[in-house]
């Protein structure tokens, strides 16, 4: 994996994914293009990336629909022609309204703004640059080390293991990103492009509290294992984070 780009690395999983992959032994992604929004709550990005020359922190927010065109132009100088490996789209918030009667509609279209229009509208946007990757690899096999896109879901997103019910704008949002995963799978595999919805488990984040079971180290490191593992017989599919299928 020459190049990857994870979304919303400003703390917790984003961030965690960064500091593992400037951990793996040689040889490293050439690349870790890491955004962020804000510069002030962005200092350990910002710090780790002055001791890692492959960090890349470029600030943007994936809200801002308009710019997506020129940040793909602008990851695409940095990488020298080169296309990109991984699109990581780990961005993602969770409304603070749970049950149905204290569901706003505001959370609702917030959350699927973020949650599942970015990472479509992202990955949208990298397709020039992922079908470029795997054009300069023809010989690699499917996977990260040619072209993949990674969404991060949940499996709060899963229909089939929902049991208490709530949680509608996360659920629905994850639940409807990981049917656009499934889509790319499909649309992008002539191109050996492959896509994947990956659970990170319950992590100890602003999101998912201090009783979660998985730290950010934890988690993120498995994922990383397990990104790094893929091949073409995952394509399209919805994976924990130590790689174990999930149901839809």
């Amino acid at each position: 994996m020459n190049s990857i780009l994870i979304t919303g690395c400003n703390r917790g999983l984003g961030l965690g994914l960064v500091k593992v992959l400037v951990g793996l032994p040689a040889p490293q992604p050439t690349h870790i293009i890491a955004t962020y929004r804000d510069p002030q709550k962005s200092q350990d990005l910002l710090e780790l990336a002055k001791q890692h020359s492959n960090i890349v922190p470029l600030q943007f927010d994936v809200k801002h629909f308009d710019r997506y065109d020129q940040f793909a132009k602008d990851v695409d100088a940095l990488l020298q022609g080169a296309g990109l490996n991984v699109l990581f789209n780990n961005a993602g918030i969770s409304p603070k309204s749970t049950r149905l009667n204290f569901t706003k509609q505001d959370d609702l279209v917030d959350t699927f703004v973020t949650n599942t229009v970015a990472p479509i509208m992202m990955t949208k946007s990298f397709v020039p640059l992922l079908k470029k990757a795997s054009d300069n690899n023809p010989t690699a096999p499917v996977g990260p080390q040619r072209a993949c896109i990674v969404n991060m879901s949940s499996i709060l997103g899963s229909i089939e293991a929902n049991r208490e019910g709530g949680l509608y704008g996360y659920r629905t949002s994850k639940s409807a990103l990981n049917a656009a995963t499934k889509s790319m799978s499909l649309d992008l595999k002539g191109h050996q492009i492959m896509a994947v919805a990956l659970h990170p488990g319950w992590v100890q984040t602003d999101m998912g509290g201090s009783k979660a079971p998985l730290t950010v180290e934890e988690s993120c490191s498995a994922m990383v294992r397990t990104v790094l593992a893929l091949n073409e017989s995952h394509n399209g599919g919805f994976l924990q984070y130590d790689g174990k299928p999930l149901p839809w």
